[in-house]
């Protein structure tokens, strides 16, 4: 059986460290190159309006509902009546919520009272950030997350 001299000991710690180190170093590359980015540019700004922009947002009357089926994403909105309809403009994202290397912003269509579009999604957590208008400029918002199986 081989000695046990200080130099050996002083090798096994510096390469347990080492390894240590190195692990945090690229969990903390990853964390940071794969971060989406910011919500919102300024916070106290964007909370002074959140409580005026929900307020418009209710009075619409508006719901909302939408489904993911074998690479189908369908939006449905209805007014307080429960009639479908149209939005004034329309913009979704569609992403993990780790990253936004997969994030896609999918053309919608208008078929049978609801939009419709073709969005090939990977198994696992995805998220859904909508945003919608009224005729009137009045701004919807939607942010939800669902998950596709494989």
């Amino acid at each position: 059986m081989a000695e046990l001299k200080g130099s050996h000991v002083l090798a096994i710690a510096v390469g347990a460290f080492g390894i240590i180190i190195g692990v945090n170093l690229l969990m903390a590359y990853k964390a940071i190159s794969t971060f989406p980015g910011l919500e919102v540019e300024n916070s106290y700004v964007a909370s002074q309006e959140f409580d005026r922009l929900r307020a418009a947002q209710k009075d619409l009357g508006w719901s909302f509902d939408y489904g993911y089926q074998a690479g189908r994403l369908t939006l449905a909105f209805t007014d307080k009546a429960g009639t479908p309809l149209q939005v004034g403009e329309l913009e979704v994202l569609v992403g993990r919520t780790t990253e936004a290397k997969d994030d896609v912003t999918p053309e919608f269509t208008w078929l049978n009272g609801s939009y419709e579009a073709t969005v090939p999604l990977q198994p696992g957590r995805w998220m859904i950030r909508i945003r919608a208008k009224s005729a009137d400029g009045t701004l919807f918002q939607k942010r939800d997350e669902f998950s596709v199986r494989g």
